[in-house]
């Protein structure tokens, strides 16, 4: 078995220039692995926390203090890594030793052994063909918490190449839209100074409903056929703008305010006006009899919870119960340790929930998750479009295709 021998972790800086844990793990005293943990500007209440007393210097305190009680475990062995956490750290939420310890340590730990191994990190974590490469959930056009003033309330309007044949189609169809998604912008707005949100949508100063048109016109401009070759897809982040005194979304920069049926029917109008493929959080993380409502009314859509599952298993087993979600987005760093997003993505594909594998808004040049995706039989991946910390996960998809063990696109065909 591929034994830690050493651990080493440093404060460094996330695509956001905000301090993060990178952690270094050594197995049989000469193969490396490393990963550095990622945050988010949409978090969710039950997230894990990055930092305890939400500082990165504790963090670091806390893993130099307990370094040594990794020594010797197989790196490969998620569950055993996850054990020591959980004697260390018996929390809820990795208060004590900080999610982004959790996060860093274990994946760093998976990527030296399969280093160890001479095998690509895919295939430690699961053994087992089919394995599929998910379809690359881009974003065009950002609001909300991912880009400034003026921009749609609405936080992300997606795209997902849904013709690809292959992962490097898929890729360069997303990379022509969102260049086409500039000049459509620039035909109405002379004055568009080329701004970008966090993981590089374009952030116009539009309503939501002239990004959605924008959006559909560079579709149309591409020569792709809506809902065939692309299809779009929206990231609400409806917790952001949740009113719970008042109990209403407030659309404060369209000037709309609705109540929670009304919310519903705009959701569900914009998945028949578009086409969309893909709902993310259309109502507020609490509300699962909604989510179940829009569920139902939309079975040509994944319809998917962010911040209401935030990566734990125990939240598919209520939305289940609900009849909630029929996508669930992955988040390790959400979840705490790479064990526990296992254990979520197991839940999930025993319930038939679609998998989403994401980042976050404040990523690393990593890219453990263009893995993690394919080995949890992932439909898609949201990784953003363009930046070097979005490029890396993509570009590793492309190398990932010279692997014969991998057997063409997702299939997207049941739910679309």
């Amino acid at each position: 078995m591929p034994s830690i021998t050493s651990l080493q972790a440093r404060i460094v800086f996330n695509s956001r220039g905000s301090k993060t844990i990178e952690v270094d793990v050594v197995v049989d005293k000469k193969f490396a692995g490393r990963a550095c943990a990622p945050s988010g500007a949409s978090v969710g209440k039950l997230e894990a926390q990055s930092f305890p007393d939400n500082k990165p210097e504790k963090a670091l305190d806390a893993f130099n203090a307990n370094k040594r009680k990794f020594v010797g475990i197989d790196a490969s062995n998620t569950k055993a890594i996850y054990d020591v956490l959980r004697r260390i750290d018996n929390t809820d939420n990795y208060s004590k030793i900080g999610g982004s310890v959790a996060y860093a340590l274990s994946i760093a730990a998976v990527d030296a052994a399969a280093r160890a191994k001479g095998i690509p990190l895919f295939k430690l974590l699961n053994p087992n063909r089919p394995y599929r490469f998910p379809f690359p959930l881009g974003n065009l056009i950002g609001g909300g918490a991912h880009a400034g003033p003026g921009t749609p309330d609405i936080q992300e309007i997606l795209a997902c190449p849904v013709g690809a044949k292959d992962i490097v189609q898929a890729l360069e169809m997303n990379f022509n839209l969102h260049k086409e998604t500039r000049k459509v912008i620039e035909s109405i707005d002379s004055r568009f100074t080329y701004g970008r949100g966090d993981e590089g949508a374009w952030a116009p100063n539009a309503t939501n409903d002239q990004a959605l048109k924008i959006a559909e016109k560079a579709v149309n401009n591409c020569g792709y056929k809506l809902g065939r070759d692309m299809a779009l897809g929206i990231d609400f982040a409806s917790s952001s703008f949740w009113d719970e005194q008042n109990k209403i979304y407030d659309y404060a920069r369209q000037g709309i305010k609705r109540d929670t049926g009304e919310q519903i029917e705009f959701a569900s109008r914009l998945v028949r006006d578009y086409k969309l493929a893909y709902v993310e959080d259309p109502v507020h993380e609490t509300d699962f009899e909604s989510m179940a409502v829009l569920t139902k009314k939309n079975p040509q859509a994944i319809v998917t919870g962010d911040d209401m599952l935030v990566t734990n298993a125990w939240m598919v087993r209520k939305a289940v119960g609900y009849g909630a979600c029929s996508g669930a987005i992955l988040k390790v760093n959400q979840a705490g340790s790479l064990h526990d997003a296992v254990l979520f993505a197991q839940e999930c594909t025993k319930n038939k929930i679609n998998i989403i594998t994401s980042h976050r808004s404040g990523e690393s040049v990593d890219s453990h998750i263009a893995h993690i995706a394919v080995a949890t039989g992932s439909k898609m991946l949201k990784t953003g479009v363009l930046g070097g910390e979005r490029i890396a996960k993509l570009n590793e998809l492309v190398r990932m295709s010279e692997y014969d063990l991998i057997d063409g696109m997702a299939e997207l065909s049941s739910t679309l």
